[in-house]
């Protein structure tokens, strides 16, 4: 593995990121906690993606881990970013024709909406996307609360509020254990994860969706939470390429072998080498 890379984003932010293997690049997008230090999962999964003949890109995202965390953390700054990685991948000769995208959770809305932004993407796999129902309001009502505790004084009660609409018992966990300094330290980093959320309900989907022609795999898991089996069916309904999988997994958690095994088989039909 090769450590230690990073990519100069638009406006200055250091993007940093591990890239693994050679052959198509595939980059990793994680979730509202997730970055290089604090998530051996997607670490393992970068590993074994390259086993199977893939460059993986585990990147943290700005206000995370070795990244930036000076400046804007909305979506748009996330979106930039990844085109960054893109243009280093570009500046290396390994870019082909694109990257393939791998999404988890809300890293999925980020991935949509850097493909509809014209990302240029080979193959994107999504893992239970938490979007809302299509034209709700409630992203956007979610992300106004979340913007107004990111600029109020309480750190605390951003990631309090993140959490409000998951299992109680996740936000228990989490306060009684040393990873809660390091979730408040990383918490106006999940402006963009509310963001992307917001986004994905900002119009019908048919028109946010229509034209992201890369083949989509949206996966839940096999034990699901309620709300992303509908979820799921909304964006394979919505993206021109897309088709819908299980894969063993519950509480909204994967184990790396399943999800890597998930995400090689899917590329290596869709990704030209």
């Amino acid at each position: 593995m090769s450590h230690g890379h990073t990519a100069i984003s638009h406006d200055g932010a250091a993007i940093a990121y591990d890239r693994e293997g050679s052959g198509p690049p595939v980059v990793l997008i994680g979730g509202a906690f997730q970055f290089r230090a604090f998530d051996p999962t997607t670490k393992r999964l970068a590993t074994l993606l390259a086993d199977r003949g893939y460059t993986a890109i585990n990147y943290d995202r700005r206000g995370r881990g070795e990244s930036a965390h000076d400046g804007p953390m909305d979506l748009h700054h996330n979106l930039a970013d990844l085109r960054a990685i893109v243009s280093e991948l570009d500046r290396t000769h390994d870019l082909g024709e694109g990257v393939a995208l791998f999404g988890n959770s809300s890293g999925g809305s980020i991935a949509l909406a850097a493909a509809a932004s014209g990302l240029p993407v080979t193959a994107m796999v999504v893992f239970e996307v938490p979007i809302g129902a299509e034209q709700g309001s409630d992203g956007g009502e979610f992300l106004a609360g979340l913007r107004d505790r990111i600029a109020g004084d309480d750190p605390d009660a951003v990631v309090e509020y993140f959490m409000k609409d998951m299992p109680p018992e996740w936000l228990a966990q989490a306060k009684s254990s040393p990873s809660w300094p390091i979730m408040v330290r990383i918490g106006p980093s999940l402006e963009a994860d509310a963001e992307s959320l917001a986004w994905a309900q900002s119009a019908p989907h048919a028109e946010l969706l229509g034209a992201v022609e890369a083949p989509t795999l949206v996966l839940v898991g096999e034990e699901t939470l309620d709300e992303m089996t509908p979820a799921a069916e909304a964006l394979a309904a919505a993206l021109p390429n897309a088709e819908r999988a299980a894969i063993p997994a519950a509480q909204h958690s994967w184990q790396p072998e399943d999800m890597a095994t998930a995400i090689a088989d899917f590329l290596d039909r869709h990704v030209p080498r």
